[in-house]
């Protein structure tokens, strides 16, 4: 069994982002040379998301506005973890939108169903953070 392991880098422009990482991710599997097997890809910092959704720019601005419902980003004050960062409403994104996803490799092409992408979801943007990329198979 091959194991591939490689971390890809964001460093958006404003606070909240919603990227298109497929290519990226396709490039990793394809330098991996695996066929058959899962890849994992997950953000590495707890304000950030991985997940898998349709590329359409009205899904995303409706991503935005919902989890803005829910986790406002200010008042600052209304939450506890605030002091030294000003971030408590990136934390409670993340924990909706979710840490990775695993997609299954067959023929050496992502398994997707139709419309499928996968996406880097920023809370907390304008500074680099990572994305970890692990492929197992043959």
């Amino acid at each position: 069994m091959k194991s591939y392991r490689q971390e890809l880098w964001m460093n958006t422009s404003t606070r909240r982002a919603y990227l298109n990482i497929t290519p990226k991710v396709v490039e990793c599997l394809k330098e991996s040379g695996i066929k058959e097997g899962l890849l994992l890809c997950n953000a590495m910092h707890i304000t950030a998301s991985v997940f898998i959704n349709d590329d359409e720019s009205g899904l995303h601005a409706d991503f935005d506005r919902w989890l803005e419902k829910l986790a406002p980003e200010k008042p600052y004050n209304q939450y506890q973890h605030n002091g030294f960062e000003d971030n408590g409403d990136a934390h409670l994104k993340r924990s909706v939108m979710g840490r990775e996803v695993v997609v299954a490799v067959t023929g050496g092409k992502l398994d997707f169903g139709p419309w499928e992408q996968i996406f880097y979801g920023e809370f907390d943007g304008k500074r680099a953070k990572r994305i970890l990329v692990k492929i197992i198979g043959e």
